[in-house]
């Protein structure tokens, strides 16, 4: 049974950030997300916090300086995700803006399918043989757990710059210098930057020392907040937790898509996901435009959308993006039928009450592919409510590896989980890496069922049935007179996201009809209730991937949201949840 209930607020809390200016409906959503005062409330770049806490920033860019004075060749390596490409493209444009030779700074990507994750040795030894050969190699949403990528590079002539936000293993890598706000030692108040975060920041503090050393004036300096369409797109789409700072980088960053003045790339991805970038949010970032950035990385090459962000042609722009486009669609079909298959498998296990006993979901397949294992272990935990890993063979159906992608829930951190059991039984798990709410690894094909034991193990240790209890926690009733387009333009203009959720709302609504769309939505006409006040028509709803029909009276949990349809603004409902413990 799920359970709902309304996030908590301060009315004092409240009433203080209306009086700061403040929308009444904001100033609740905002009271119920932790802000104090009025002074939280400005998102203005003045605001960011300063590199000067972030361990080994400066000392850094002092190092890129002396690098970029010296004109040794410098060389990229980049992660395969949106936040790895956003992150890259930022580094080799804030690095060229700032004096760097275009020839001398260049990029690599691995291939995630062939090299496996980070610098590893193998991406290393083709570093070396780029030309010319870089003296140095910047690593950009990697690199933390990369000993032996870090000594390998030393034995060939190179040194390492790791910029990552990843948490480190028990030991650093022994890199010329490193900058993560999660590393030891490190005093940064945020340490919700997403790679591309980082990255910016090492940006802003190597302009202050060429500023020092006399390279430019405050007038004359390159204009490197022009990359914050980049690093909103980055940080929004790794799923950054959205503290006050990561909201000032998001916030201005949107700025600059609104206005037209993103980069080429991106305007192009709005428009194949045929979104309006002068609308442009958070929502827009997560589920429209990173998704068909992402798509290079989890099918193809990863180069294709670097490229994209790097282009200032408008036309290679948008035929990039079409092509990505096309990616995207294609992952999308593999991934429903690995849903598909996934799902089946789960019944028969139902079934036969195997998962009833089972706080974690371990599933491969030899036909899987691994690029979409991380979308399908999200899709569900989702749906089961339960951490979620799933694996596709390394090396096509006959390798003797699996690679894995899981998925957790609050309150379960899986990069730890997969800790305990690779102390447990040592060299189970060949290597991992992750965070709280996602993590990679690789096993062997043999300890499939053995690793798939101890995580459960370990997962009906650690997960409670509290934790397993799935949750709805919404922002309360909407009035009458809050079902309209202004309302629903306010809220999406605001900055959104992990850590400070979209707004859901929750009331009870008369159905007055239902049918299906594309036989797997269910979409609806309905009238809010209560307050002795109806609607007197009937407003549009939709809950996506959803077929089971609901009664006559229903109390339910949806996001507002507003249909645009032949220059007509209109409200529409996303239905998030059915309260099954009302109704007729």
């Amino acid at each position: 049974m799920s359970l709902f209930s309304q996030r908590p607020f301060s009315d004092r809390t409240a009433s203080w950030l209306q009086q700061g200016g403040l929308h009444p409906l904001l100033a609740r959503l905002y009271a119920a997300r932790g802000l104090q005062s009025p002074e939280e409330l400005s998102l203005d770049l003045k605001q960011l916090l300063s590199p000067i806490e972030l361990k080994n920033c400066l000392s850094t860019a002092s190092l890129i300086a002396d690098v970029l004075e010296k004109k040794e060749p410098m060389l990229i390596v980049a992660d395969y995700d949106c936040d790895g490409a956003t992150a890259c493209a930022v580094g080799l444009r804030g690095l060229r803006m700032l004096g760097g030779p275009q020839t001398l700074i260049q990029f690599l990507v691995p291939n995630r399918f062939t090299m496996g994750y980070g610098l590893t040795p193998e991406v290393v030894e083709l570093a070396s043989q780029q030309i010319p050969k870089p003296k140095y190699l910047i690593t950009v949403d990697n690199g933390i757990a990369s000993e032996a990528g870090v000594e390998r590079a030393r034995e060939l002539g190179m040194e390492v710059i790791i910029t990552d936000h990843h948490l480190p293993g028990d030991h650093l890598p022994k890199a010329k210098a490193i900058v993560n706000p999660n590393q030891p030692g490190c005093n940064f108040p945020s340490k919700a930057l997403a790679g591309v975060g980082v990255m910016f920041y090492l940006l802003i503090a190597l302009r202050a020392e060429l500023r020092q050393r006399g390279k430019f004036t405050n007038e004359t300096q390159p204009k490197v907040e022009n990359l914050l369409d980049l690093v909103a797109l980055g940080t929004v789409a790794d799923v950054a937790q959205l503290d006050r700072n990561n909201r000032v980088l998001v916030s201005n960053g949107l700025k600059r898509i609104r206005a037209g003045v993103s980069q080429p790339g991106i305007q192009a991805l709005f428009q194949v996901a045929a979104r309006d970038p002068r609308k442009a949010n958070t929502f827009d970032l997560g589920f429209a435009i990173g998704p068909r950035l992402n798509a290079a990385g989890r099918l193809a090459d990863m180069t294709l959308g670097i490229r994209l962000l790097l282009t200032d042609n408008v036309d290679e722009a948008l035929a990039l993006a079409q092509e990505l486009d096309r990616i995207n669609r294609e992952r999308r079909v593999i991934e429903t039928g690995m849903q598909e298959a996934t799902l089946a498998h789960l019944a028969e296990d139902q079934l036969a009450g195997t998962m009833a006993d089972r706080n974690g979901i371990c599933l491969w397949n030899p036909e899987w592919h691994q690029g979409v294992v991380g979308i399908v272990a999200s899709r569900l935990k989702e749906r089961f409510n339960r951490p979620a890993i799933v694996f596709a063979p390394a090396d096509g159906a006959s390798g003797e590896e699996l690679r894995g992608s899981g998925r957790s829930l609050t309150g379960f951190h899986l990069r730890d989980a997969l800790d305990v059991v690779s102390k447990r039984e040592p060299g189970l798990i060949l290597k991992f890496g992750g965070h709280a709410m996602a993590a990679g690894l690789t096993i062997r094909k043999a300890d499939f069922e053995k690793f798939d034991l101890c995580f459960q193990q370990v997962a009906n240790e650690l997960l409670t049935d509290e934790l397993l209890e799935r949750r709805h926690i919404h922002d309360g009733a909407l009035e009458l007179s809050e079902f309209t387009a202004e309302t629903a333009d306010l809220l999406a203009e605001e900055i959104w996201g992990q850590g400070f959720p979209q707004p859901i709302f929750y009331g009870e609504f008369e159905i007055t009809q239902q049918s299906l769309m594309k036989e797997k939505h269910l979409r609806l006409m309905l009238r809010p209730l209560g307050s002795g006040v109806v609607a007197s028509k009937p407003f549009t709803a939709v809950w996506f991937n959803h077929t089971q029909s609901l009664p006559s009276k229903a109390k339910l949990a949806y996001r507002l949201v507003t249909d645009r349809y032949q220059g007509q603004a209109r409200i529409q409902l996303m239905i998030e949840a059915h309260d099954e413990t009302s109704g007729d």
